[in-house]
């Protein structure tokens, strides 16, 4: 069998956004992709359906996989012709062990390629409102592993004299740190910054300066994962902070999805500093609808497209049996500002189903089995013109998304979306009414009000208009938190 390529990819340190083009294109093609416990998991929704994903990750104080379980994984894998991806948080060669991984296939005789990340202390500080580099202030910069100890083997006089160092996961270490810089020679009133969670919207930082970070860290409970800064350059950070200013900042969201296209509240939410997950994960697959049948749905009155899904899976039927979309005569219908989107980039126009007459043959066209259909959708003939469904793999990997700080704001964008995080965030294990109990919640429109009402829970916020940027309006603007 021919032997298949590793690829170490470095995920950056949070931010979704930050990983490269080259790391995200690896993503895409990989077979089996082994990921760490630090790297944020919507990474690897760009993941192909039929890819392994493996979890590696290591908490501190426990005993998880081992690193030479990782790397029998990863020469397995390969042996086998995969095209494996080790997804690493922050940059690979940056305390990432790529070095010993990388060996045990050199050993093997297997290809390997590494694509460098955003290692997280230049990340998490730009986040915080500090370069780590200024002509003024910080002409060396240096990092080091705050994970030992006594760290005998570093040489603190040679860090002493570097302008700015980062310290990696050093919080339970921060006391030891500081005495070791202050007993060589960094004076006490040095400032200092810890950030926790870098680049997550859960980002939290404590200023203060060697003399006092210890306490000042201690009385926020700041843990790992974290990069301590210590050096003058931290004065800049007044002038320079962006991201801990941006309106979200701070907040935790939960958006219940029923759709495999992005999200467009999760995406405002995300651009105004919030930290979002979406759950479910959704994906879909084609379905085989005969040329004789698409001629004959083209002779309805009505077309009523329930989703964006069918949207694409109606229109992509068509052009695969090369029907003419000029051919269309019936009066278009959508159920979502969505759908009606996804039919105008196809050259297409719709109304809202609110609009829809009575009169005249309908064809609903959805993307659910027809025995799942949802009968407020009409009583006109149906088709599925796409498989829409869940995909499993998430169900592991989204109580982990939901570590470290709590959701603030679970939301709903229609009665679908309720059902679906009621019913597969059960199924993660994950004690759904719980979460909504501590939570605020808030729904676009009336009709997923009511649904959720029939779970016993009420919701917060409901705009005037059953708009996302309504709801993003409000959330920004009212004391909801």
């Amino acid at each position: 069998m021919t032997k298949g390529k590793v690829y170490f990819v470095g995920a950056g340190p949070g931010d979704e956004g930050l990983i490269t083009v080259k790391g995200q294109k690896a993503i895409e093609k990989a077979d089996v992709i082994l990921y760490d416990r630090l790297l944020n998991p919507k990474l690897l929704e760009a993941a192909a359906f039929d890819c392994e994903l493996i979890y590696c990750g290591k908490t501190p104080y426990t005993t998880g996989i081992s690193q030479g379980e990782i790397n029998e994984l990863l020469v397995s894998k390969a042996l086998e012709g995969h095209r494996v991806v080790r997804l690493k948080g922050g940059d690979p060669a940056v305390f990432g062990r790529v070095g010993e991984e990388a060996e045990s296939l050199k050993d093997e005789g297997i290809p390997f390629e590494v694509i460098p990340g955003v290692t997280s202390s230049i990340a998490a500080s730009m986040y915080a409102g500090v370069p780590v580099t200024h002509r003024d202030y910080g002409r060396s910069f240096a990092m080091v592993t705050g994970h030992d100890q006594t760290r005998k083997d570093i040489d603190w006089n040679g860090l002493v004299s570097i302008d700015t160092v980062a310290f990696y996961m050093g919080v339970a270490n921060l006391p030891s740190i500081r005495e070791n810089l202050i007993n060589h020679g960094k004076p006490g009133n040095t400032p200092a910054l810890v950030i926790q969670w870098g680049t997550y919207g859960r980002q939290e930082s404590v200023e203060g300066t060697l003399d006092d970070i210890v306490e000042r860290v201690s009385g926020r409970s700041l843990g790992n994962p974290a990069i301590t800064l210590v050096g003058d350059i931290i004065s800049l950070r007044g002038k320079l902070q962006w991201f801990e200013r941006k309106p979200l900042y701070g907040q935790r969201f939960l958006v219940a999805r029923t759709g495999t296209a992005k999200s467009a509240l999760a995406e405002a939410l995300y651009e105004l500093g919030g930290e979002v997950i979406e759950f479910p994960k959704w994906n879909a697959a084609k379905v085989k609808i005969e040329e004789s049948q698409l001629l004959a749905f083209l002779s309805y009155d009505r077309i009523l497209f329930t989703s964006p899904e069918s949207v694409h899976g109606f229109l992509d039927s068509l052009t695969e049996q090369a029907i003419d979309f000029r051919r269309i005569s019936s009066k278009l219908y959508v159920l979502s500002r969505k759908s009606k989107k996804a039919l105008q980039q196809r050259g297409l126009t719709a109304e809202l189903k609110s609009g829809k007459p009575e009169a005249g043959t309908l064809l609903v066209v959805g993307d659910r089995n027809r025995d799942l259909r949802d009968p407020a959708h009409g009583d006109g003939d149906y088709i599925q013109s796409i498989a829409k469904f869940v995909d499993e793999r998430f169900l592991e990997i989204f109580p982990r998304m939901l570590d470290g700080k709590a959701v603030g704001t679970v939301l709903f964008s229609n009665r679908h979306s309720v059902d679906m995080l009621m019913q597969y965030g059960n199924k993660a294990n994950v004690d759904v009414e719980a979460l909504l109990k501590q939570a605020s919640i808030g729904v676009i429109g009336e009709s997923t009000g009511n649904r959720l009402q029939d779970y016993g829970f009420t919701s917060d916020m409901m705009p005037k208009e059953p708009s996302v940027e309504q709801l993003v309006d409000l959330i920004v603007n009212r004391n909801v938190f």
